[in-house]
């Protein structure tokens, strides 16, 4: 016993390796889809908890306020609340639970800061969302290291997007041309690119 501790113990230095890990881990069980979920409470009830599982906060329709407490998620009849905004500012959210967002019809903005999970295949599934590419207008990233011009790029399908604000993402190698691709195929697009 003492033989297979010692083996372990090795395998997981240094310590932060072993801390990874175990977040990563974490954090993708908390992006898992449960499809029954959905189906029993509804999209945007499902959307918020997963949101809120991984640290986002969220507004619903008729409130001023964002939501950031799993516990006090507001109940009532299902359906009776819709997310109208998602702030993922340092959130563990990642691709495989974006199938949350799927049904989503009232969501307007979303804002998408410091998330270091998020990538080009988060921002190409979100804009082929159909309900997303209807209703959402407002769209920010920030700070997203692993976010490159195909995936800002991907965001033109989002056809009543009016704002985009993108920063520090170094992952962008070519701002005119991806700021182009948009403004083309958005031509009422406001585009602010703080690349610099």
């Amino acid at each position: 016993m003492k033989l297979l501790l010692k083996a372990v113990q090795n395998a997981v230095s240094p310590r932060d390796w072993g801390r990874r890990n175990l977040w990563g881990w974490l954090n993708a069980v908390f992006n898992k889809v449960d499809y029954e979920r959905i189906k029993a409470v509804g999209p945007d009830r499902a959307a918020a908890e997963w949101l809120l599982r991984c640290g986002a906060k969220v507004r619903f329709q008729g409130f001023d306020r964002f939501q950031h407490d799993y516990n006090l998620l507001p109940t009532g009849p299902l359906g009776r609340y819709k997310i109208q905004a998602i702030d993922a500012t340092e959130s563990c959210i990642m691709y495989r639970g974006f199938d949350h967002l799927d049904g989503l019809k009232h969501l307007e903005e979303i804002k998408f800061n410091k998330c270091i999970y998020l990538e080009d295949t988060c921002l190409e599934r979100l804009s082929s969302i159909e309900s997303l590419q209807e209703s959402l207008n407002t769209v920010e990233v920030v700070s997203c290291g692993n976010v490159t011009d195909r995936g800002i790029i991907a965001l033109h399908k989002l056809r009543n997007l009016e704002h985009l604000f993108v920063s520090d993402l170094p992952g962008i190698k070519d701002q005119q041309t991806t700021a182009n691709r948009l403004q083309t195929a958005l031509p009422h697009l406001d585009i602010v690119m703080d690349l610099d």
